[in-house]
């Protein structure tokens, strides 16, 4: 007898239109808004409306939420963009919270150090120098380690943030004002020296126009550049790079250098910018969220800037919610949570397609 029997099969998509993969994704949003509503009321008893309302008032409810959502959007994108290359590269680069933190020690070295023997706008260049140097050193130490000893480039890079901490932790105490207040205080609160300069009364657009510039240079580097070919090639197969003469050390090195200067100056605007102080956790997670940015934005730079502006507005709406409605701080994680869920599921059936499949089977009955 014919049995019949419905079957899923998973098949990779050729490819999609990008409208396509965007409806899709749009989808997804608008499940997991039901998902939160539905959590929302189950949980609080609120209403969910309500609830969206507030997570938008609180990004861009004012000009100054504005102004802080574009702040923290910049430094999320600046880390996002130096994680990037290396990615490509199929290096996996877990290490941009320590880049971030020796970045912004440096900085704060110079300032400390500095801050009374130089000019203003020569003090800063040393800044810009040291904070790129100082994390593409860091960057470029388990790169080197991997092309000559084949080590495990994530393991390596994460351990490295560790010493990072630590590192910080000790210059901290070394530097702190007052002595045994265990932080050291706004650096050159009464001069000002080694501050970045402010454009006209918005305190944040310096950060935010130099990695507008930024967004537009790493993208001709990663798709017109010869380096940015090599790049792609020895993610590609470091077997072909080879016989094509691309030397994969050299890439592999110079890639990281970079990646670890771009997260040295996300350290130097978040020091010499904003903060003007350092501490253990002024990276604020970044560097491990960055990933998720540019994973999401299939390491096109421009696509970066919308998901890095989705993850900072659902951080700063969930900080909102806790506000506004008393709740804990840990319900607004998990709204963003849901959400996050449903976009990241929804890559795969943007790569995937689902097919059922009916087949009919013959049952050959033995006589024994």
């Amino acid at each position: 007898m014919a049995k019949q029997s419905s079957i899923m099969h998973i098949s990779k998509r050729d490819s999609l239109p990008w409208y396509g993969a965007w409806a899709i994704r749009g989808a997804a949003i608008v499940l997991a808004l039901i998902v939160c509503a539905v959590v929302t009321t189950a949980l609080t008893g609120e209403d969910p409306v309500g609830v969206y309302k507030t997570m938008f008032a609180g990004a861009f409810g004012t000009p100054r939420k504005l102004w802080i959502l574009g702040q923290n959007l910049a430094i999320l994108l600046c880390v996002s963009l130096a994680v990037t290359p290396a990615f490509k590269m199929r290096f996996w680069n877990v290490g941009g919270e320590g880049q971030i933190l020796i970045g912004g020690l440096a900085t704060a070295a110079c300032m400390i150090l500095l801050g009374d023997q130089l000019p203003n706008w020569l003090l800063i260049a040393v800044m810009v120098v040291a904070a790129c140097v100082a994390g593409g050193i860091w960057g470029a130490v388990p790169a080197i380690c991997k092309a000559m000893w084949n080590t495990n480039e994530t393991l390596f890079t994460l351990m490295m943030n560790y010493v990072a901490t630590q590192l910080v932790a000790y210059f901290v105490i070394l530097w702190e004002v007052p002595k045994g207040a265990g932080k050291i205080g706004i650096i050159n609160q009464s001069t000002e020296a080694g501050w970045l300069p402010q454009i006209g009364t918005y305190k944040y657009l310096l950060n935010i126009l130099v990695v507008a510039v930024l967004t537009v240079i790493m993208y001709f580097y990663l798709t017109r550049s010869k380096q940015g070919y090599e790049i792609a090639v020895v993610g590609e197969s470091e077997r072909t790079a080879r016989y094509v003469g691309i030397k994969v050390g050299k890439v592999i090195v110079r890639t990281m250098f970079l990646s670890g200067a771009i997260c040295g100056l996300a350290g130097l605007l978040l020091v010499g910018g904003t903060d003007h102080t350092i501490t253990t956790t002024i990276a604020g997670g970044r560097g491990f969220t960055a990933v998720m940015v540019a994973w999401l934005a299939k390491f096109n730079p421009f696509g970066m800037v919308f998901t890095s502006l989705l993850l900072v507005f659902l951080d700063r709406g969930a900080s909102e919610i806790s506000t506004i409605y008393s709740l804990n701080h840990s319900f607004g994680d998990i709204l963003t949570g849901i959400i996050l869920f449903f976009i990241i599921g929804s890559e795969f059936f943007i790569s995937y397609k689902l097919n059922f499949l009916k087949e009919n089977r013959k049952e050959e009955k033995k006589n024994v």
